[in-house]
């Protein structure tokens, strides 16, 4: 738990740092500008398609006459879009941790190892192209599992446990990989991932739970679909921001493991008797 602590106080002195804030910036005028062109040029057909969903439902009537009864009759037209939002969401998260393992993880790796673990021996147990086929392998299993139990999204406590759990697995499986790829071998990887398994998955569900933080934004009010490509766009930056701190966390705590696995095997060796020919 204090290592835990340690790193997480780290990540976050690290994250203001002007490098770090600029690693933000790169997949954040990435995915502004791929959603930004996906969203202009779909968002009425999307919004057609959604509304006719809707009315060919028939609990959408019962819930427009509850609109009605409490007085929101104009959440008639805001539905809609609302869901469409909602859906797009965890797309763009997704498409924001993607860009942050492949853009922004070598560059926080590199700056805690000239920073803080200069001394720890490169043993380049991953690549680049692992850590894509890792990112994009984790990241279809989640999407998976995330249209599988919409379902229960609509039942307490479901919709508040389900995304962090999920956020929380895919943001370990990712960046636990990306944050030992140049440092360990990877047998150590493996290792430690076994070792460590429980507060890696703690500090991926931490993270989940601050990446559900920029959604308040939205869920404070319908009312900031007028505004949804300028909150679209911070929503964006905070959660490019999240997920290099979430970075930092994983770098931090996954080098500190790495370097007393080998302490700890090193002084094995030491104190190993040796076996007379």
């Amino acid at each position: 738990m204090n290592d835990l602590l340690r790193s997480f106080g780290r990540a976050l002195a690290s994250a203001l740092h002007p490098r770090m804030l600029w690693l933000t910036f790169l997949p954040f005028l990435a995915a502004t500008v791929v959603w930004g062109v996906i969203l202009w040029f779909s968002w009425q057909t999307l919004i057609g398609t959604t509304r006719a969903w809707l009315e060919s439902w028939s609990f959408t009537t019962t819930l427009y006459h509850l609109f009605d009864w409490l007085g929101f009759s104009a959440l008639h037209t805001a539905l809609a879009p609302f869901i469409v939002i909602a859906m797009a969401i965890p797309l763009i998260v997704v498409t924001i941790l993607l860009l942050i393992a492949t853009l922004s993880m070598p560059g926080v790796i590199r700056h805690l190892s000239a920073r803080q673990f200069a001394g720890l021996e490169m043993r380049r147990g991953g690549t680049w192209y692992g850590s894509l086929v890792q990112a994009l392998w984790t990241t279809l299993v989640c999407l998976v599992l995330l249209v599988l139990t919409l379902p229960l999204w609509l039942i307490p406590p479901f919709f508040a446990l389900i995304p962090p759990l999920l956020w929380g697995w895919l943001t370990y499986r990712v960046m636990t990989y990306d944050a030992l790829a140049l440092h360990a071998s990877r047998d150590e990887r493996r290792a430690l991932v076994r070792r460590y398994r429980l507060p890696l998955l703690l500090i991926g569900v931490a993270s989940g739970l601050l990446g559900s933080l920029p959604t308040l934004i939205w869920a404070t009010s319908v009312w900031l679909i007028v505004l949804f490509p300028v909150i679209t766009a911070v929503t964006i930056w905070i959660y490019a921001f999240i997920l290099v701190f979430s970075a930092l966390w994983f770098g931090y705590y996954c080098l500190r493991a790495l370097q007393r696995m080998r302490a700890e095997e090193q002084g094995a060796r030491q104190v190993a008797p040796v076996v007379p020919y």
